[in-house]
């Protein structure tokens, strides 16, 4: 039995009740998430492992045609024994690299020209956005869900993110943790982590993070974050500014010539206007390239070459993500 877009049966009751101008705008949007679901859904792949507590699935998708899988760490972060079924083939997975911190995992499958989804870049989206998601809800077929962004951030409650996150209304269940969230040209632009509020929104790993993660695996063999040593005044959170308070032991920041008093105002290509934007500066930063910052000290504003160093900090003690509602599920018996 195949299953029909979520979207398409809320349109259709809209349909009953909606103007003629409205209707042909409904139907617009059907045809476009239509359309979307049919060029992606082969792309998007149901991951089948085990961790200590038994069998998981979860959600992935393709990000070349030699068989790399983007998914989230509470599906292929940990587990074992990783299954991807392909076509009329079940592959064994191996894990290319798993950061806690930023939540994700990749994957890869010995196969060749596998379908897979462009990446767009979360940055160019706004509050009331449409997205929308593909995934393998509750071991059920392949199944898109739409919604729009509703807003981003780096913290829910009183919990950081390592890096800021989409906040997108759309319906999220157990077995989509790892899907793709794409704009309405069918780019990914985040990768479903988790849900909040019972399931009816979900934070997404912005796809650039996704990508900082995969390029130093590349290039280093592994995840490198960078860091500065500078402190805040964390009770100055709120301001629109933020001023350099002090600095750590051997920071990388005070060595390149940073001073307390200097407000920050851009880390590299990313503008700063509250404690919360360096903490996702930070993120992108990497230990050993250098990064300009601009600072305004005394009224004059200067450019800052520094180099960051390697994060001091034991893995346990890192940024991890923020524990809201696992997306993976488990199946078979115990699920």
């Amino acid at each position: 039995m195949s299953l029909r877009p979520a979207s398409n049966i809320a349109v259709a009751a809209l349909l009953l009740v909606l103007p003629c101008g409205v209707r042909a705008g409904a139907d617009s949007l059907s045809s476009v998430v239509q359309g979307v679901f049919d060029r992606s859904a082969r792309a998007v792949v149901k991951i089948e492992a085990w961790d200590d507590s038994g069998p998981l699935s979860g959600t992935g998708f393709f990000i070349d045609s030699g068989g790399t899988i983007y998914t989230n760490f509470s599906v292929g972060g940990e587990s074992h024994d990783i299954v991807i079924p392909y076509g009329a083939e079940r592959y064994p997975a191996t894990r290319i690299a798993a950061d806690p911190r930023s939540g994700m995992a990749i994957l890869k499958i010995e196969a060749q020209k596998t379908p897979f989804l462009p990446l767009g870049k979360a940055s160019t989206l706004g509050v009331a956005s449409l997205v929308m998601t593909i995934g393998y809800p509750l071991d059920l077929p392949v199944t898109p869900n739409i919604g729009c962004v509703g807003g981003f951030g780096i913290s829910y409650g009183d919990r950081y993110f390592a890096v800021s996150h989409i906040r997108a209304n759309v319906q999220a269940q157990r077995g989509e943790g790892g899907a793709p969230l794409l704009n309405m040209d069918g780019e990914v632009v985040g990768i479903l982590e988790s849900s909040l509020d019972g399931g009816a929104g979900c934070f997404a790993l912005p796809i650039e993070a996704a990508e900082k993660v995969r390029s130093d695996v590349v290039r280093f063999g592994g995840v490198r974050p960078g860091w500065l040593g500078i402190r805040f005044d964390k009770s100055n959170a709120a301001a629109d500014q933020v001023e350099v308070q002090g600095f750590v032991d051997q920071s990388p920041a005070a060595k390149a010539g940073v001073q307390a008093g200097d407000v920050i105002l851009q880390v590299g290509d990313r503008k700063i206007s509250s404690l919360e934007d360096v903490l996702n500066a930070a993120f992108y930063l990497t230990a050993g390239e250098e990064v300009p910052l601009t600072v305004s000290r005394g009224g004059q504003i200067m450019d800052i070459k520094v180099v960051p160093g390697p994060n001091p900090l034991a893995p346990q003690e890192q940024v991890a993500p923020v524990p809201v509602f696992n997306l993976s599920v488990r199946i078979g018996p115990g699920r």
